[in-house]
């Protein structure tokens, strides 16, 4: 009879390897780190040329934009430049690939030159086009955007939508159901190409309400906030944290496309927060501005 093998001749043998000598196989870890590398550079490349997240920080594009809510946006629409890339890791440059010029109406994200924080407005000028503001009225090129008044819009109040009485004097009151509203005045605005959408216009008295006339240069479109008096936009300059006229269009970084969910700011370290905190009825409305 032959005799047993020895522990000793199972593991010179690598046919007869244990799992538990699978157990003490040495980390790979250039392969750990180089499969983590191309997972982060495959999030960067879709970020950069696809769409990426973006959340809303400011009431300057109420009442369609919230404080608070998350929206996607495509960078694709008008053509890749230095700003297309997330972070910003690219230094600013002139020109694009595949550029195309943004349509009145549509709500752009815009890095303002000499900066590096991301602003959200709205087309309302595109390369050639005049702008000026006459008491809160858009005339562009000669002609007064066409304005409808719509009936007062109820805005629930909470802790991303406060109704302060210094952005928003005299306007916030109960509502029958026992909850705070901000009651705001609505203007509705019809662009030249069909586009409409809704604005803010608390009165003809506040510093941006007359401005121009501004000729738009070649290579840049004209934006406004839909918040018209609590928005620094290409109205205001640099120095007023404004966009300091028309922006060029290679620092147009995307376009807002759909809100995926909104919080009203009451978020802790209670799970149960996050789920109370959705504003229901913000997820899924699209941006893209109706056409009358």
């Amino acid at each position: 009879m032959a005799p047993e093998a020895s522990d000793a001749a199972i593991h010179a043998d690598p046919a007869r390897r244990t799992p538990a000598d699978d157990d003490h196989k040495p980390v790979n870890w250039f392969e750990e780190i180089r499969g983590l590398f191309l997972l982060l550079l495959a999030v960067l490349a879709f970020h950069s040329l696809v769409a990426k997240p973006f959340y809303i920080p400011t009431m300057s594009m109420m009442p369609n934009l919230l404080v608070g809510d998350r929206l996607v946006v495509s960078k694709y629409p008008y053509g890749w430049s230095w700003v297309s890339v997330s972070f910003h890791l690219l230094p600013p440059m002139k020109g694009r690939i595949n550029g195309s010029t943004p349509e009145y109406g549509d709500i752009v994200i815009a890095t303002p030159e000499g900066a590096s924080a991301d602003y959200i407005k709205r087309v309302i000028g595109r390369p050639g086009d005049t702008i000026e503001v006459q008491s809160g009225r858009v005339i562009l090129n000669g002609e007064e955007v066409v304005r409808a008044v719509q009936p007062n819009l109820l805005l629930p109040v909470d802790l991303n939508s406060p109704c302060n009485a210094s952005d928003f004097p005299m306007l916030k009151m109960r509502g029958a159901d026992g909850r705070f509203y901000c009651e705001l005045p609505i203007i509705r605005e019809t662009l030249p190409n069909g586009v409409s959408y809704n604005t803010i216009d608390l009165g003809p008295d506040y510093p941006l309400d007359n401005y121009g006339p501004y000729t738009v240069p070649a290579g840049h479109v004209f934006l406004m906030g839909d918040n018209r008096d609590r928005s620094a936009d290409s109205r205001a300059s640099r120095e007023e944290l404004g966009l300091g006229g028309a922006v060029p269009l290679e620092n147009v970084g995307g376009r807002a496309e759909i809100v995926t969910f909104s919080l009203d700011g009451s978020t802790n370290w209670n799970p149960l927060s996050w789920w109370q905190s959705l504003r229901g009825d913000r997820a899924g409305n699209s941006l893209r501005a109706d056409r009358d």
